[in-house]
């Protein structure tokens, strides 16, 4: 790649600095952005929130440009006033299905009674496909209030619709439904009080997936390779309110119930499903049991099984506190596991986090090791690292000694990453600095 930032890979943070300020392009550079946002599904959100009207007009015109009609509220349509009660129903019984979908979601971001009202008016009388997009319109400001639609939709002849209702009624965890999965997980768990004291936990799963049980969400036919009783324990565990668990083993906090031990080979399966609850849940103390400490001595946790598992569960932290744990992860482990992690952590990295990779990249570099496998973190730290650590970096763009155990040629492969490094950094500097002064706001059109 040479030394040369990429020029595309900061057009995402470009795009997000200038909305922030209220920008607007010129005009004659509107058909270069949409031919961006065309090749990167990534980019046609800030994209198109930056073109602003224009975007939908030329996409008209244009049919390399019509997923900018696809992504606009309504295909582009402009939505009646949602106080007006006539044209909002007359839109909602008449519109396109990209209109009402539009109209349903912007009601529901403002007054989410009156959308599901709105949606029980035609409810019977949809299409399943349409009644599962609908629904999933209701994951926005989901409430207790949602409960008694939720119930009903728990009877939908759609497979799908039924499943995705199990779900919304799992993530609310004073649900009807939460309760029933809690009586049913908690038959299968129990602590082991063997010679009266307890050891760790012993589980029994399901022997049957029995009508209420579908009923509720759970998916009978396991997936290939999966024992049929393991996937519907993990599943009625998954749907189980979290704080259920104190009561039943014994009032314990969630990293000592983390810490039993578990018999059978069951912590895996376990400890699998209370990561999925936790992430439903949004349970940050829960997930902070399952991670564990970052510099624990085993890489994956006490709790977490891959990876992604462990991604997720940090997403249930805040910023700060991710970034801290993902820092001491890669001070104690180094960067082979820590790319997915670093995924998670906020733009642009805190120093303590930006100062573990780079210092986990120099450590790298000093051992000799094969570099390539390093281009992804690099690749990162060029988008995330802040732009202020670029004059501690200086010293890393020249060119080591090669010792007799080193990849042939890391040296040069080192120095000149190092140095895109830089020049990305102190490029982004200068993009942000140059956004921030300027004063060339202008008045987006409604009309073109």
């Amino acid at each position: 790649r040479g030394t040369a930032p990429d020029l595309m890979e900061l057009l995402p943070q470009w795009l997000a600095t200038a909305n922030e300020q209220g920008l607007a392009p010129p005009p004659e550079a509107l058909p270069a952005l949409l031919d961006a946002a065309r090749g990167r599904t990534d980019l046609r959100p800030a994209a198109l929130a930056f073109a602003g009207p224009r975007a939908v007009w030329l996409a008209q015109l244009n049919p390399e440009w019509r997923f900018a009609l696809r992504a606009a509220p309504g295909g582009g349509a402009a939505l009646p006033h949602l106080d007006d009660a006539g044209q909002v129903d007359r839109l909602w019984q008449e519109g396109l299905f990209a209109e009402r979908v539009a109209l349903l979601s912007a009601i529901r971001s403002r007054e989410p009674a009156a959308a599901r009202d709105l949606l029980g008016t035609t409810w019977t009388t949809e299409r399943a496909e349409d009644r599962l997009m609908f629904l999933d319109s209701l994951r926005t400001r989901l409430g207790p209030g949602d409960e008694a639609f939720l119930e009903q939709a728990l009877a939908d002849r759609s497979r799908n619709v039924r499943a995705t209702a199990a779900e919304l009624l799992s993530a609310l965890p004073g649900s009807a439904l939460a309760a029933r999965m809690a009586v049913r997980a908690g038959a299968c768990v129990a602590l082991d009080r063997a010679g009266g004291a307890a050891a760790g936990i012993v589980v029994e799963a399901p022997h049957e997936c029995d009508a209420a049980m579908e009923r509720d969400g759970v998916v009978a036919k396991a997936p290939a390779g999966r024992g049929e009783r393991s996937w519907w324990f993990g599943q009625l565990v998954e749907a189980t309110p979290l704080d259920t668990w104190s009561a039943r083993l014994g009032g314990r906090t969630p990293r000592e119930i983390v810490a039993l031990a578990v018999a059978d080979d069951w912590q895996s399966e376990l400890h699998a499903a209370w990561c999925r609850a936790a992430v439903r849940q949004r349970d940050a103390e829960w997930a902070r049991a399952l991670l564990g400490s970052p510099s624990a001595p085993e890489a994956g946790g006490p709790g977490a099984v891959s990876l992604a598992e462990r991604a997720k569960l940090l997403g249930t932290l805040s910023g700060a506190e991710r970034a801290e744990w993902v820092g001491g992860f890669i001070a104690t482990h180094g960067l082979s596991e820590a790319f997915q992690l670093l995924g998670v952590c906020a733009v642009p990295w805190g120093a303590p986090l930006g100062r573990a990779v780079v210092d986990a990249l120099d450590i790298a570099r000093e051992a000799g090791s094969y570099p390539w496998s390093f281009s992804g973190v690099m690749g990162l730290a060029e988008r995330c690292l802040d732009p202020a650590e670029a004059n501690r970096l200086d010293g890393l763009v020249a060119v080591p000694d090669e010792g007799e155990d080193a990849s042939p040629g890391a040296g040069g492969y080192w120095a000149e990453a190092f140095q895109r490094l830089v020049t990305t950094l102190r490029l982004r500097a200068a993009m942000t600095a140059e956004l921030l002064g300027t004063d060339a706001r202008k008045e987006r059109p409604t009309v073109c």
